[in-house]
């Protein structure tokens, strides 16, 4: 009994350490294989790692906490560019809108007519000037019937109108026409000369000139009595900071002795001129009572001193108008019904003068050069 009971002893106790050793490396392994399944692309890398471990308690232990630590940033990054892919970025916050101006839509028309150097030529209408027949329509026609290629200068007009039945009229006929809006005066009719209406009309178009030339922008203004024959331009000195037409012309392009007329004005955009009309427009309260043009004759030596600005008074052999008649059909470039007051006045001669030109332009090359066209006078104005 005695011995049995021995030899058991000693078989339990050589069996144990081996149990031992086995659940604990069963153990040991679980555990490997529950933190490899966190990182499926590290796992065999890990098994190898642990094979070549020596087996001891403490680099198992070690080993098992590096590999728990760089999981856990695996998840992090993991996490992290889930969460990027995920994010919904917000709108961009729109743009500020633009603040509405006195002038409404005029830089966008301004741009659209422009020419390559920023210049625009511009005439201004009212309503009783866009009825069929009127003065609106005798300008259209001189451009579209004149020669060298004047026509394509209509791509660069702006049209001002004056009141609602003016502008609606004009974007029936043209690209590019704006809209001046005005209180205090009913610009829908004919306005007589030196009236108060005629010269709140006059001042107004001044400043809206002023306006233009503060944008940056070179214009030519022509009143829309100014018949259309031939580019004017090429009449216009590259150095003069304003070129003006003439009532009367002396002979000097740059003498200050010319009386000027505004119904055909050229600005280049500068310092100089945009300052030279500040003391123009001030020059209405020096003068009271006096019309823009006027003005300008009274101001023209104390600017030209003062501001340095260069005045080229145009040649009415090619700018011309009534008051100082070309009679050279070979050379005119412009003709205004200056000197003319009355609408039906300046309408009927006008009409003789279109009557003229369409003769002129049909006629062979050797009756033009001979010169036998002249214009029909006397007109009620024309002489």
């Amino acid at each position: 009994m005695l011995g049995g009971k021995m030899k058991g002893d000693a078989g339990s106790s050589s069996i144990s350490p081996l149990v031992s050793f086995t659940l604990g490396a069963a153990m040991a392994t679980v555990c490997v294989l529950f933190f490899m399944s966190a990182s499926p692309g590290n796992r065999l890398v890990d098994i190898a790692a642990w094979s070549r471990n020596n087996g001891t308690a403490a680099a198992q232990l070690e080993h098992l906490r590096s590999v728990a630590d760089a999981d856990a940033v695996d998840v992090t990054a993991v996490a992290a560019s889930d969460a990027a892919r995920n994010v919904t970025l917000a709108a961009p916050a729109p743009a500020p809108a633009k603040a509405a101006t006195e002038y409404g839509d005029l830089e966008e028309v301004l741009a659209r007519a422009a020419m390559a150097d920023r210049t625009v030529i511009m005439t201004q209408i009212n309503a009783a000037w866009t009825k069929p027949g009127s003065l609106l329509d005798l300008f259209f026609e001189s451009l579209r019937n004149g020669v060298g290629g004047v026509a394509r200068l209509l791509d660069h007009l702006v049209i001002v109108t004056m009141d609602p039945a003016a502008y609606a009229q004009c974007q029936l006929v043209h690209p590019h026409c704006y809209f001046l809006r005005t209180t205090g005066v009913d610009y829908r009719s004919e306005k007589f000369f030196m009236s108060k209406d005629y010269l709140e009309m006059m001042w107004g178009r001044n400043k809206f000139q002023q306006t233009i030339v503060e944008l940056g922008y070179n214009f030519l203004f022509t009143d829309v009595d100014v018949m259309w024959f031939r580019d004017p331009f090429k009449h216009i000195s590259m150095g003069a900071d304003i070129a003006i037409s003439s009532d009367v012309f002396i002979g000097d392009p740059y003498s200050l002795g010319n009386f000027p007329n505004g119904g055909f004005l050229f600005v280049r955009s500068c310092p100089k001129t945009v300052e030279f009309y500040r003391h123009w427009q001030a020059g209405r309260y020096r003068f009271f009572g006096k019309h823009e043009q006027d003005v300008f004759n009274l101001i023209k030596h104390e600017m030209t001193d003062r501001l340095g600005i260069a005045i080229q008074f145009l040649d009415t052999k090619y700018i011309s108008g009534f008051c100082q008649l070309s009679k050279d059909l070979n050379k005119i470039c412009t003709l205004h019904a200056n000197c003319c007051v009355g609408l039906g006045a300046k309408l009927h001669d006008l009409r003789n003068v279109l009557d003229v030109w369409r003769n002129y332009t049909a006629a062979p090359v050797a009756e033009k050069r001979a010169g036998k066209f002249q214009w029909k006078v006397p007109g009620i104005c024309i002489h």
